[in-house]
């Protein structure tokens, strides 16, 4: 590909997008004196996992997962960690993304400074995704307490929870922009519920009917656990890259969606 023809597909807000971390520094310090309230969403995951470790996994029994069995505690821990970083970075791409941008203004005083759109947009994904890790590092930390990760592998749990954060805080973000009101982040709940149950997360794909199987196959999050799950085992595939393709698209797709609606919108 060249020079030329990348930069029809990276817009112009992205390419002059250099001071991005102006607005993660802006974050940090907003956060600095709520840092409980950054980590709280750590915890929803850790009370599924003791709950299946304690009640469910003794129901269910073992599980078939890349041609070995293994029990469903550890089934389900690789999912967890998928869905806590996709729950990180979903809720600083949304939320306080559109309260910024509709309510406090917060992105117009910005753009009154020589930061751009794309810096606004990358530096909140950049943001996203750190709350994300964070999720992430501290739940890897638990599973490999608790026995359910016996690979090395493992350490690659919180680079994949970078993608898995990435995607979903590009495509959050983008959505955000078309947001009217308070109301319409139902459609968010009615997105990510769904595949937090169902895309692989509880049970294995083929107890799933054909036509539904291609459902979950499209999700996001099914990607992402499928990658945490061959880390957590060790069982890496062909299919691993097709996933992690997958997740780097989307989130590339919103990142330039997100530049482009931000100027659209606080410049005309």
């Amino acid at each position: 590909m060249s020079l030329a023809h990348a930069s029809r597909i990276v817009p112009v807000q992205l390419r002059e997008a250099r001071r991005a971390h102006h607005m993660v520094e802006r974050s940090m310090v907003v956060y600095r004196r709520g840092w409980m309230m950054l980590v709280s969403g750590f915890f929803e995951p850790i009370f599924y996992l003791l709950s299946i470790r304690v009640g469910a996994g003794k129901l269910v029994g073992d599980i078939e997962v890349g041609g070995r069995l293994v029990d469903y505690a550890t089934f389900v821990a690789p999912s967890l960690l998928a869905a806590s970083a996709m729950n990180g970075a979903v809720t600083d791409s949304t939320i306080n993304v559109f309260h910024k941008l509709r309510y406090a203004k917060t992105y117009d005083a910005v753009l009154a400074t020589p930061m751009t759109p794309g810096d606004i947009a990358v530096g909140e994904i950049a943001w996203a995704l750190m709350r994300g890790v964070v999720y992430a590092a501290m739940f890897t930390v638990v599973m490999v307490a608790m026995g359910l990760a016996d690979s090395p592998w493992i350490v690659a749990a919180v680079p994949i929870a970078v993608l898995i954060g990435f995607a979903f805080a590009g495509v959050g973000m983008a959505a955000t922009t078309f947001m009217r009101g308070w109301a319409d982040f139902e459609f968010i709940f009615l997105a990510t519920m769904p595949m937090f149950f169902f895309s692989g997360s509880f049970f294995p794909l083929s107890r799933y009917s054909p036509a539904l199987r291609w459902v979950v196959q499209l999700t996001p999050l099914y990607h992402g656990v499928e990658l945490e799950r061959a880390a957590a085992t060790g069982r890496f595939g062909p299919g691993s890259l097709i996933d992690a393709i997958y997740l780097l698209a989307l989130g590339s797709a919103g990142l330039i969606v997100a530049a482009r609606r931000i100027e659209r919108l606080l410049r005309t």
